[in-house]
């Protein structure tokens, strides 16, 4: 039995909300944590990362289908395709650290670059109480606010050095390198996500065979297997975030055909999309 076509306007009715908490002229904000910002809905980020530090507060930080108990200190990143929303129930003090992807395009500095990506594998660590973390966010957030003519190169090096400070307290693959074709496959994952590896293949000017040897040397693991897992993480979060129909899921990932939908998520999830929707447990 095919899907069942989507309507346009539904589609845009039961999107995931996308906010912007920075200016369209700014590649980059530092400031302190908005106190009113205790309580959000669930929503998305428009196109760029965000890094939440948090001295002091308590409560939970939702990201997709599991939530974190704020534990100061403690940072968050929060990768711009993620779906989040808090409840803090006491006061928080923190910053908030919000990049885009103009910034990296201008760093001088582009080993920070390779520290963004090293930290958009990791979605919550623990620093030890260390006040090096604070002064560092203290200090760009006021050479921000400067706008100097020397604004960038300040900035670029106190990040580096945050950066730095913060990656110390995981361990991170040191031969994780910028790959040309693996930026552009996971920018394309972010942009269009379908269950066919010839798909993306043809976008990147590559064969099949290419782009599966990239995916078994970078993560062990078939093209169709990293594309699944995204697949099935975005439908996750339309199950939880939209009162979209499994069949109507089943079309905006272009399966022609519900019943095979829902075998794929269940191989590739444990679940049916109706079991996995029961059991998740998200306020």
């Amino acid at each position: 039995m095919g899907a069942a076509k989507l309507k346009p306007e539904r589609l845009l009715r039961n999107k995931i909300k996308t906010y912007s908490k920075i200016s369209a002229l700014a590649d980059i904000k530092i400031e302190a944590f908005d106190v009113n910002k205790r309580y959000t809905k669930p929503h998305r980020h428009n196109k760029y990362m965000e890094l939440v530090y948090f001295s002091a507060g308590s409560g939970m930080h939702y990201m997709d289908e599991t939530a974190y108990p704020i534990t100061p200190p403690v940072v968050f990143i929060i990768n711009r395709d993620e779906v989040h929303h808090w409840e803090i129930d006491t006061l928080p003090e923190g910053f908030v650290i919000i990049i885009k992807e103009g910034f990296l395009e201008k760093t001088l500095d582009k080993h920070i670059n390779l520290q963004l990506k090293q930290l958009a594998n990791i979605r919550v660590l623990h620093p030890d109480k260390d006040p090096t973390v604070q002064a560092l966010l203290e200090i760009a957030s006021k050479e921000i606010k400067e706008n100097c003519t020397s604004r960038d190169i300040l900035v670029e090096g106190v990040l580096k050095a945050l950066f730095s400070k913060i990656l110390s307290y995981v361990t991170i693959d040191e031969t994780l390198t910028a790959n040309d074709l693996e930026q552009r496959f996971d920018e394309l994952l972010g942009n269009k996500l379908k269950n066919d590896v010839a798909y993306y293949a043809e976008r990147l000017n590559t064969t099949s065979q290419n782009l599966n040897a990239l995916c078994k040397r970078k993560h062990d693991k078939t093209a169709s297997t990293v594309i699944a897992e995204h697949i099935i993480k975005e439908a996750k979060r339309l199950l939880l975030y939209t009162d979209l129909s499994v069949t109507e899921i089943a079309y905006a990932f272009d399966f022609t055909d519900v019943s095979h939908f829902v075998k794929y998520f269940k191989r590739h999830g444990g679940q049916t999309p109706l079991q996995f929707k029961k059991a998740a447990i998200v306020p």
